[in-house]
């Protein structure tokens, strides 16, 4: 959606090193949160993708600081890409889409973690926070 507007209403970020090598952080990060969710997911035994079914409650790696890393590892990578080439209808579609993600995917992933695992989940959200 962000690049549709940037192509129909362009607004630019000003360009300058910060920006690009805060945009170069922001995708490392968020490459590595996702990789690190695969790897865990993998350890588990458990498909990363939500269209299967789960079969395992993953809470190593990254899942120890935020109930959804990998939401966020993408969020950070489109957000660095906003950065690093200055759409900046990038970053303002960011904002409905993150709301989109907490309320059209991940309140239905809640549930369905909740109904699999029962308590387990429970005590697991009590501890770790939805996203950081």
């Amino acid at each position: 959606m962000g690049l549709l507007l940037q192509r129909l209403a362009p607004i630019r970020l000003p360009e300058g090193p910060a920006l690009r090598i805060a945009g170069g952080a922001l995708i490392v990060i968020g490459l590595a949160l996702s990789g690190a969710v695969v790897y865990h997911f993998g350890r588990a035994g458990t498909p990363v993708t939500p269209l299967r079914a789960t079969r395992r409650l993953v809470v190593s790696g990254p899942y120890r600081l935020s109930r959804n890393p990998d939401y966020l590892g993408q969020a950070l990578l489109a957000a660095g890409l906003g950065l690093l080439f200055a759409p900046a209808w990038v970053l303002v579609a960011l904002v409905p889409a993150l709301g989109l993600v907490r309320y059209g995917v991940i309140a239905r992933e809640e549930s369905y973690l909740e109904r699999r695992f029962g308590e387990e989940y429970r005590r697991y959200c009590r501890r770790v926070r939805r996203w950081i």
